[in-house]
């Protein structure tokens, strides 16, 4: 009897491809629409903040000359400068469009240096050493780590908006967690699944609560009473289903998604398992130099207003002292051109997450962008969803704007970007139709967030898996029931804030 052939997730680059397909097919039926923008000011801690955001009530549709609405078909092949941004032309176009803080550019270098720094990290031997006392440390109590882990993390996500943060520490538990036997999808959900719970459940999150409630012009940080309670209720959803999964997975590790790219973790582990590896000042010195590097990270963020090219080049710092440090230590034999030799590995192993980041990116380009102002396809699609929302009751309207932002957070993974692009149009459309602005806010917070982690559109998503070095594919098998989850019990938030009548 023939063996039934058992289906095989598409790559990620396949499924990105088969996006920028149907954008192109978008283009060929959607007209092209546009805004106009106004400045609004908020104030935020006490201090005046300004922002440019779109007038609601100023969409247009482009028209040519004869007064008819303008489609612009996605030519096949075709660049910025010659015949427009072609569906061929997505990856080097979408590699390197922006600018350095947030974009396409910015994040895939972000990638590429963090993970440069930490292939040196991981030279030294210091990570795995330290792994194994950690392990002999707890005792076969080792489950208890995982809320620990993801309160803390969701902290991060919740006070600061840690995000791309989370990519290096992906780096450290997912080997901890193998070793301790379970898999790489418990080190990514106690880890950068963690801040996300906590980004899109916070109550002071300056990046995406306080953007969006500037615009929506209720007052910033306000609501804390019904979003810290949330916030506790959503990162004890992930903990238990993460416990859950982990005991499952203890039980019979062939469960796993991960069974297969973990393997190579596994054999590391199985070699160097009987004898437990020195654990010397060297290798202890190195783990502080990575304390102080995310306490130093976390400072900057916080008080100094830190973001990407300053967060790489302080992890970039950390590499470096840490192959000093390897290299007067004589860790793991180390010699000094082993420190490029080992950036370049570390680099390497996140280069496939690098690409993804560009090619989703071209998915927005083939679209004709965000900017407000511009004749774009996606500008047309925001403007339909809003209007299709004018006609029904206040509860089923919170219920559709908590759906719009979690699709539309497919094509503007970036909080504060959605959050400028969406709530100025979301914020009178709750007027409208009797929903306060609160609500429309905290379906902005849900829906933004939640789906970062299985869009194959976000950076910060795939710079996560590749640290991991696991797929896209089978990483959205395990996460189809907790995003069901999460959905049912995010709807049932944006209902219950409707009928509390949060403001």
């Amino acid at each position: 009897m023939e063996k039934k052939k058992q289906f095989q997730m598409p790559h990620t680059y396949i499924i990105i491809f088969g996006v920028i397909l149907l954008a192109a097919l978008l283009t060929v039926f959607v007209p092209l629409g546009k805004y106009e923008t106004k400045e609004i000011t908020y104030m935020m801690n006490g201090e005046e903040k300004s922002r440019t955001v779109l007038d609601p009530e100023s969409f247009q549709y482009v028209l040519d000359e004869n007064g008819n609405k303008v489609t612009k078909i996605a030519p096949l092949f075709g660049t910025e400068d010659f015949g427009g941004q072609g569906i061929l032309n997505y990856v080097f176009e979408g590699m390197t469009v922006g600018d350095k803080n947030g974009t396409a550019v910015g994040i895939i270098a972000f990638i590429l240096v963090v993970g440069g720094a930490f292939g040196i990290v991981l030279r030294t031997g210091a990570v795995e050493s330290g792994i194994m006392r950690v392990i002999q440390m707890t005792g076969g109590k080792e489950i208890l780590l995982i809320p620990v882990l993801i309160v803390l993390f969701s902290l991060g996500g919740a006070v600061f908006g840690m995000g791309e943060e989370a990519i290096p520490f992906v780096m450290i538990l997912v080997p901890m967690f193998i070793a301790m036997g379970y898999d790489a999808v418990v080190g990514i959900m106690c880890s950068y699944v963690a801040t996300q719970i906590g980004f899109g459940s916070s109550w002071q999150n300056p990046f995406g609560l306080a953007v969006a409630q500037g615009v929506a012009g209720v007052p910033v940080m306000s609501g804390a009473w019904f979003r810290i309670p949330m916030w506790i209720v959503f990162t004890g959803i992930a903990a238990v289903f993460t416990m859950r999964y982990a005991m499952k997975i203890k039980k019979n590790p062939q469960l796993s998604v991960a069974y297969e790219s973990d393997e190579a973790y596994r054999t590391e582990f199985a070699r160097n398992g009987r004898d437990l590896p020195p654990f010397t000042l060297g290798h202890k010195l190195v783990l502080l130099t990575i304390a102080v590097c995310m306490a130093w990270t976390i400072w900057g963020v916080v008080a100094k207003g830190y973001y990407i090219p300053e967060i790489a080049s302080q992890f970039f710092v950390m590499g470096l002292v840490s192959g000093i440090i390897g290299l007067v230590f004589h860790l793991n034999d180390m010699k000094l051109n082993d420190l490029p030799k080992a950036f370049d590995q570390g680099a390497a192993d996140l280069l496939g997450a690098a690409m993804c980041v560009g090619m989703a990116q071209g998915i927005i380009i083939i679209l004709g962008g965000t900017s407000a102002t511009d004749g774009t396809v996606l500008n047309t699609i925001l403007h339909g969803l809003s209007e299709g929302m004018k006609h029904f009751p206040p509860v089923i309207s919170a219920w559709c704007m908590y759906l719009f932002q979690s699709v539309f957070n497919f094509f503007v993974v970036s909080g504060s970007g959605q959050a400028a692009l969406t709530m100025p149009v979301m914020a009178p459309l709750a007027d409208l139709v009797g929903v306060e602005r609160q609500v429309a806010v905290v379906a902005y917070q849900l829906g933004d967030a939640f789906t970062n982690f299985i869009v194959p559109t976000s950076g910060c998503l795939l710079g996560a898996l590749a640290a991991a070095r696991l797929d896209w594919g089978k990483w959205a098998r395990f996460q189809i029931r907790f995003q069901a989850v999460l959905f049912v019990c995010a709807s049932a938030t944006v209902l219950l804030a409707v009928m509390v009548g949060l403001t």
